[in-house]
């Protein structure tokens, strides 16, 4: 399979890209949510076709609004913790779930066969993430070129039991 180019195609901040994006998710939500995660919850796109990457739901709240949010997401599981990655396809702007975390750190996770999991978020310190960072990049290659296309530190949370 090609690697992916090392600069952001073009296109990938356009208003349509995010709607794609945002309904995309909606729908993994619904199926993975029906299925109790035996469809939806690995990623095959990308660095993910030919290795699958195991998918979460975290649900969130949003800062300003209070509104409850599920965001399908990439996750690395790392002993009892579970590892995710704000990268936002590489756009210059965190998302609104990182956002959302910093701000309402306990919250709740959905694996498969696990409809709800009680974690406390923190986003990892420089010498953590430098030591997640290869890991996940091994799970999903295009971890990498994200980086690469924005100029921001993208952030690695770790969710913890709690």
């Amino acid at each position: 399979m090609p690697a992916l180019p090392k600069e952001k195609p073009d296109g990938l901040d356009k208003p349509i890209v995010a709607k794609i994006i945002k309904y995309g998710a909606k729908a993994n939500v619904a199926v993975y949510r029906l299925t109790n995660g035996r469809i939806g919850a690995t990623w095959r796109i990308g660095a993910g076709w030919r290795k699958p990457v195991p998918v979460l739901l975290l649900d969130h709240v949003g800062r300003k609004s209070g509104a409850r949010f599920t965001t399908p997401l990439l996750y690395l599981a790392d002993g009892p913790a579970l590892v995710i990655v704000a990268s936002q396809g590489g756009l210059p702007k965190n998302p609104q779930w990182f956002h959302n975390l910093v701000a309402h750190p306990d919250t709740t996770v959905a694996v498969p066969r696990e409809r709800s999991r009680a974690v406390r978020a923190r986003v990892a310190g420089p010498e953590e993430r430098a030591a997640l960072w290869p890991r996940l990049v091994d799970l999903y290659a295009d971890f990498d070129n994200y980086q690469a296309w924005t100029d921001r530190e993208i952030p690695v949370v770790v969710l913890e039991p709690r």
